[in-house]
Parts: structure tokens; C-alpha cells; sequence
């Protein structure tokens, strides 16, 4: 332990060694002294523990080392030694900032009060560091809340998209060719506008189940998570001839966790940036099901890979809204997501909700 003692007279610093070496034999200390500003304003460019100051000396006092501390802005803890001092002064000087005194009669004590300092040194420590992490980590949410907004807000601008420019124009032709059903003396036309009408009609019942597995696949809650995963994966790659293959490693907790929407709109995602962009030839995703109803979630594919901080260093944008979508929605449930990639190398996604 390297202390910085504050004293005009060398005998007391032997003394105060001699009282540390005999309380605490198995500890070794460094006792280095100074007796002014200048040598003590040097002597604090290196890095001491703790710093034991003479209250009487005609050059220096403990009030302008706890000054020369302030100004530094150093957390060295002083403790003042002296031969006597009033209890006016003694709290006078711990209101300006030493951590504790000891009078040079009960030396033998200066172990057991160092030690207390210190402890409460790194307690201080440890709670200014904790601060900063719930400060960062309050920064953090609100980011996170702002961006889960626009996220929500992004979705049902899709849907709302998707209800207009699909269904809604479906609905309409149907309604279009009922009418003229209905107006048309000809039997033939009449049967050939209720026959355009009801293909119409189905291809609105298969765009509101498409829209309906995008929100929230019924087999999920009817067969699970692995079938609405492998469902997921097939209606995304099989059009885009994509070689796919889906496996799980645990067994599956029934009924499916809060986590498992999540799960299969992470591979919905994934699978949609691996079509769009990676130029792969296949795909696997592999499901574990971890202790305390925890998900393991990894997607890999054999693309282009990208260059990771020239794409999500930034604001999100366009060019990078799906990736910043699947983070945003893991951090909301608790989970982490990492994501491994470079140029020619694929792609892999790793997320634990």
C-alpha cells in the first residue's frame, strides 16, 4: 500500500511505519514523505492510496492539500495525524473534506482506520460507477422507447399499406364485378363476373391469412413455435429459391412463451434482409430452448455479408431500418442480439430472449 505522509519531522514517519508494520506484519507499506505545496502538488502525479497529513506544520496544512485535491479533482482519501487536536478542529477539518483523523499516541489504530477508509473509497467507487451505468442505461431506454416508437408507428404504416394496396383493391374489383353481374342481361357475362368475383374472394381470404401470419402465425399457438417457424421459413424462401433447413435442440415448453412471437419475427426479418440483399443460396436456422423458458435463436446464411459498422454506426435509416428493427425488438423483451458478418463471409445472428 503506497501512502503520501504529509510531515515536516522524519522520526514521526519512522514511527508511523514501525505502527503499521506491527499491526499488520503481512502487509507491506510505502511510506513516502513530503513537507510542502510544491513536493506534494509533484508527489501527487504518481498514484497513492491514501494520504496521512501532519494538522500542525508551519508550511503546509491539511486545509490546503483537501484545496490542491479539490482542484486536481483527485479522490485520494486524507487522513489527518496529529500529536493533539480539539474536537472543534477535528470537525472542522472532516467538514472540509478529510475522510479521518488519528492522534500519533494511538498510532496502533492507523491500520484499522486506513482500512475503513479505503472501504469506503471503493463503496463511493463502486456507487459512482453504478450511477453512471443506470445513467447510461436510462439514456439508453429512452432511445430505445423513442426508436420502439417509430418502429411501431413504421409497422402499421406497413400494414395499413398492405390493407389498402392489396386487400383493399381486391375488395374493390369484387365489388366491381358483382355489380356488373348483377346489371348484365347476358347469363354468360353474369357467370363470368361471379366467377372473376369469387376468385377475387379467395385471393382476399389468402392475403388476410398471409397478413394474419405476419401479426401472429395461428400455428404458434396451435402447434407451437418450431411448425410456425418452419412455416415462416418456407413461405419466405421456397419463392425466392432458397435452400433452407430449420432445427431445435431442447424440448419445447407448451404452451409457446411470451418470447416466441418474437422468435419467429426475428427469422421473418432475417430471412427478408437474406433475400433482398445477401445473394445467398441457403439458409439454416437453428431454435434452442434454454433453462428458465430462455430461447437461443441463430440464423446463418451463405451470402454476400456486409461491412457491420459501415451499416449500423449511425442513425437508422433505410438502409438499415430491419436490422435496427430485430435489435430494438430483442432489447424490448430482455434479450441481446449479436450480429457477425463482413463482405463475402454470409451473415450470422445470434440472439437470447
Amino acid at each position: 500500500m503506497r501512502l503520501l505522509c504529509v510531515e515536516d519531522n522524519p522520526d514521526d514517519v519512522e514511527l508511523m511505519g514501525i505502527a503499521l508494520h506491527r499491526a499488520e506484519p503481512g502487509r507491506r507499506y510505502q511510506l513516502d514523505r513530503v513537507d510542502d505545496a510544491t513536493s506534494f502538488g509533484e508527489a501527487l502525479e504518481d498514484d497513492y492510496d491514501a494520504i496521512l497529513c501532519d494538522f500542525n506544520m508551519p508550511r503546509f496544512s491539511p486545509y490546503a492539500a483537501l484545496q490542491i485535491l479539490m482542484a486536481r479533482q483527485l479522490a485520494t482519501p486524507l487522513i489527518v495525524v496529529t500529536r493533539a487536536i480539539g474536537e472543534e478542529a477535528a470537525v472542522h477539518v472532516l467538514r472540509c473534506g478529510a475522510k479521518d483523523y488519528v492522534t500519533k499516541d494511538k498510532l496502533g489504530t492507523l491500520p484499522q482506520i486506513i482500512d475503513r477508509v479505503m472501504s469506503e473509497r471503493r463503496r463511493a467507487a463502486e456507487q459512482e460507477r453504478m450511477a453512471r451505468e443506470l445513467e447510461a442505461a436510462y439514456r439508453r431506454l429512452k432511445k430505445l422507447s423513442t426508436r420502439l416508437v417509430v418502429a411501431q408507428e413504421r409497422e402499421r404504416s406497413l400494414i395499413s399499406r398492405e390493407l389498402h394496396d392489396q386487400l383493399g383493391q381486391t375488395l374493390t374489383g369484387m365489388v366491381i364485378h358483382l355489380h356488373a353481374a348483377q346489371r348484365s342481361p347476358d347469363p354468360q357475362a353474369t357467370r363470368r363476373h361471379t366467377g372473376t368475383a369469387m376468385e377475387m374472394a379467395q385471393a382476399a381470404v389468402e392475403q388476410v391469412k398471409t397478413l394474419s401470419f405476419l401479426l401472429r402465425p395461428a400455428q404458434l399457438d396451435l402447434l407451437g413455435l418450431v411448425p410456425a417457424v418452419q412455416t415462416a421459413v418456407q413461405r419466405i424462401a421456397e419463392p425466392a429459391g432458397l435452400a433452407f433447413h430449420v432445427s431445435t435442440r431442447g424440448p419445447e415448453p407448451r404452451p409457446p412463451g411470451e418470447n416466441a412471437s418474437v422468435v419467429i419475427r426475428l427469422v421473418q426479418e432475417a430471412l427478408v434482409n437474406t433475400v433482398r440483399h445477401a445473394r445467398a443460396e441457403s439458409v439454416r436456422v437453428r431454435i434452442r430452448f434454454l433453462p428458465d423458458g430462455r430461447i437461443g435463436l441463430l440464423v446463418l446464411d451463405d451470402g454476400a455479408g456486409f461491412d457491420k459498422h459501415a451499416v449500423l454506426d449511425g442513425q437508422p435509416s433505410e438502409r438499415n431500418v430491419g436490422l435496427y428493427g430485430m435489435i430494438e425488438r430483442t432489447e424490448v423483451v430482455g434479450g441481446r442480439l449479436h450480429i457477425r458478418t463482413r463482405p463475402g463471409a454470409g451473415v450470422a445472428i445470434r440472439a437470447v430472449l
